[in-house]
C-alpha cells in the first residue's frame, strides 16, 4: 500500500509584507507631525469668528495671555508694568511698531482692553487680536 507523504506545512514569518507595515507606520507617523502647530507656545485657547483675515506681519510684538493673566511678550513670562516698559523702549528690530494679542477666550474682556490700552500709551497703535 502506498502512502502519501504529507507535506509539512511553512510556519516561518513573511519578512517582506512585515517591513511594508513598519514602513507604513513610519510615514504615517512622519506626515502627522508636520500638523503640529509650533508657533503655538503657550496653552490659549482662542476666540472663534467667521469673519477673522488672515493677515501675516513681519516682526511684530506678539502679546499673549493666558486664563490666569499671565502675560508673555515674545515667549517671556513678563507682568504688565515690566510690558509697558519693554513696549516703550525703541528696538530697532520692530522696524513698524504693531502688536498682536493672543488672549484666551475664557479671559475677561476688560483685561485684554487693558493691555489694548498699554500698547496705545507706549507707542504702539497698530495692534490686531487673533482669533480661531
Amino acid at each position: 500500500m502506498k502512502f502519501r507523504r504529507t507535506q509539512e506545512e511553512d510556519y516561518s514569518l513573511q519578512l517582506a509584507p512585515l517591513i511594508d507595515v513598519v514602513f507604513l507606520l513610519l510615514i504615517f507617523f512622519m506626515v502627522s507631525t508636520a500638523f503640529i502647530d509650533f508657533t503655538r507656545r503657550i496653552d490659549i485657547e482662542l476666540p472663534e469668528t467667521e469673519a477673522g483675515v488672515a493677515a501675516r506681519v513681519e516682526k511684530v510684538y506678539e502679546i499673549e495671555i493666558t486664563v490666569d493673566k499671565e502675560i508673555f511678550l515674545n515667549g517671556e513670562s513678563i507682568t504688565s508694568g515690566n510690558l509697558r516698559k519693554l513696549l516703550a523702549k525703541k528696538d530697532p528690530a520692530f522696524k513698524k511698531r504693531s502688536a498682536v494679542i493672543r488672549a484666551d477666550r475664557k479671559l475677561e474682556y476688560g483685561y485684554v482692553v487693558k493691555i489694548m490700552g498699554i500698547c496705545k500709551t507706549a507707542g504702539i497703535f497698530d495692534i490686531a487680536i487673533t482669533v480661531q
